[in-house]
């Protein structure tokens, strides 16, 4: 994995991000509803045709694996001396793109396989300072899926979400049951892990195990969302057992895409989703509504000129929450041209603050206590 060219995750990433968009771009063009809705209609499939997460093959990466896409590390970092105590459980997002069916194979399709080893690869390689990582292969719900509110859809969204929820309950099953755990996930894999946060971790003895949730990615509503969840929104930055989300953006936003389909939208709490809700957890100062300047951030992932590997070049990308938005400070390196409408850098946002993240969780984790 550490051999594939770099600049082939921001590639991938890009499509993923403008595909998927996170339902978020449901509200889409019709032209792109078209051409991106999955033929015919969702058919559940047989109960035994699901993934069994007590074999190695229906996961990414998995701690006995050794080396797997989640021990990529950028040039000259090194993975911390001492073994981390965390699980940490990661959760990738859309990279099925094909529209002959509502949910993605489980395995066979080499295009999606390969991009969900790369997101595992440039995003969970970020949480590595405090652990290993378990990362599942799962049904997910193709890109069309996102662009449409129908009952296809919808069917298609749960059942991703069992097979999250199944390989869930096999870590805990399999994770040392003295140690923390971390949560993370990105776009699609946000909005199961808010789902799995309130059907698996609220009000259970795992609520005391969390270290960090990182929701990213995805509008989390602050008086929706978050009190089904079992967690508080982190305040300061070393606070165990919260909440971090962030929406990347970079001025002029334009963020009607994202907001136009949250505002309004039911939270899992009850009650409708409202703009001036939407949380922004600063990932540089690990602090509720922050702003921090560009030399406190540790490290942006960018691809080397030999498009070979990639360095963690700090200082260049500060940020600030304005109304429920990351807003983007400092020179942001070239990390490729795949910005989505409205100056949204959903596609980066765990590549801007690759080292913030990679400080944070080990933070949070030293904070932790049983």
């Amino acid at each position: 994995m550490c051999a594939r060219r770099f600049l082939l995750i921001v590639f991938l990433l890009t499509l993923l991000a403008v595909a998927s968009g996170f339902a978020i771009f449901q509200f889409g063009d019709r032209v792109l509803i078209r051409s991106a809705t999955p033929k015919g209609n969702f058919t559940a499939p047989p109960p035994a045709s699901g993934p069994d997460y007590a074999a190695a093959a229906s996961w990414i990466a998995r701690p006995e694996d050794g080396e797997n896409p989640s021990t990529w590390l950028p040039e000259r970092i090194a993975l911390p001396m001492a073994s981390p105590p965390a699980s940490i459980f990661y959760i990738h997002p859309t990279t099925y793109l094909e529209r002959d069916r509502w949910n993605a194979p489980l395995a066979g399709n080499r295009d999606s396989d390969f991009r969900a080893g790369l997101f595992v690869q440039s995003q969970a390689s970020a949480l590595t300072s405090a652990g290993h990582v378990w990362a599942p292969r799962y049904r997910q719900a193709a890109f069309g899926a996102f662009l449409l509110k129908s009952d296809d859809a919808q069917a298609a969204l749960d059942l991703a979400y069992r097979d999250v929820r199944a390989a869930f309950d096999r870590f805990v099953t399999e994770a040392p049951a003295d140690r923390p755990i971390i949560l993370a996930g990105h776009s699609q894999g946000s909005l199961h892990l808010m789902r799995l946060l309130k059907e698996r971790v609220a009000k259970t003895p795992l609520q005391r195990r969390i270290a960090a949730a990182y929701v990213v990615g995805w509008p989390l509503s602050a008086t929706v969302d978050v009190p089904a969840m079992g967690l508080p929104v982190c305040l300061g930055p070393e606070q165990p057992g919260c909440i971090l989300s962030w929406l990347s953006f970079a001025a002029p936003a334009n963020p009607d895409l994202v907001v136009d389909s949250y505002q309004g939208s039911a939270g899992l709490a009850g009650g409708k989703r409202k703009r001036e809700d939407i949380v922004c957890v600063n990932p540089v100062s690990g602090t509720l509504g922050g702003a921090s300047p560009p030399a406190d951030n540790p490290g942006t992932l960018v691809p080397a000129a030999d498009l070979v590997s990639a360095t963690l070049v700090p200082g260049q990308v500060g940020a600030h929450c304005e109304n429920g938005l990351l807003m983007l400070d400092g020179a942001i390196p070239a990390l490729g041209p795949y910005v989505l409408p409205g100056n949204n850098y959903h596609v980066y946002d765990y590549a801007l603050f690759w080292g913030a993240i990679r400080r944070d969780a080990a933070l949070r984790l030293g904070a932790w206590r049983p």
